[in-house]
């Protein structure tokens, strides 16, 4: 066998491993920003959590009868896992009766194969807990911005207790936030 035959393979299999290896890292994410401006469904700075008490007041008694705009269920600020990440998130119940999840000004990395997921773990809970046990919202829409995520009408909200940023592709938490419900 000639040299210009194995310096051939060689390249070739170098120039494989490169392109797989660009595919799965897209090491260009780490120096790229999207970002989302959607309308917030509550400005959480303000919302209290449907039966919670302030400081001198508490909220009314619920009624049979559904309020007439959304409403802030639980609400949280991000704890960085992977990737260094501020925002918060925030469990919205809409007029209709469904429900939906809320980020304001999130802050994280680009990643590839980012989503959003409801999780029945506890925000303080280890990182590899948040690969099971989760209802998935679906594709995160952008690293930066306010952004609004559908919940599924099957979604067992009684055990949802935080929402995350998980990477599919290398099972890696981006980030968590609490959403115990009061």
């Amino acid at each position: 066998m000639s040299k210009r035959v194995v310096v051939i393979g060689i390249s070739a299999v170098l120039v494989v491993a490169l392109a797989v290896g660009l595919y799965l890292f897209q090491p260009w994410r780490l120096v790229t920003d999207s970002t989302a401006d959607e309308a917030l469904l509550v400005p959480t700075s303000t919302s209290t959590p449907t039966g919670s008490t302030t400081a001198g007041s508490t909220t009314a008694a619920p009624t049979t009868t559904a309020p007439a705009g959304p409403v802030a269920l639980a609400s949280g600020p991000f704890r960085s896992l992977e990737h260094e990440t501020t925002g918060s998130a925030t469990l919205v119940r809409l007029p209709g009766g469904g429900h939906a999840v809320q980020f304001e000004a999130l802050d994280t990395s680009d990643g590839p194969d980012l989503y959003v997921y409801l999780s029945d773990k506890p925000s303080d809970s280890a990182e590899s807990a948040f690969g099971s046990g989760f209802t998935n919202l679906g594709k995160l829409k952008a690293n930066r911005g306010n952004q609004v995520y559908e919940v599924p009408g099957g979604a067992d909200l009684a055990t949802v207790r935080s929402v995350v940023i998980w990477c599919e592709r290398f099972s890696a938490g981006f980030a968590v936030a609490p959403l115990e419900q009061s």
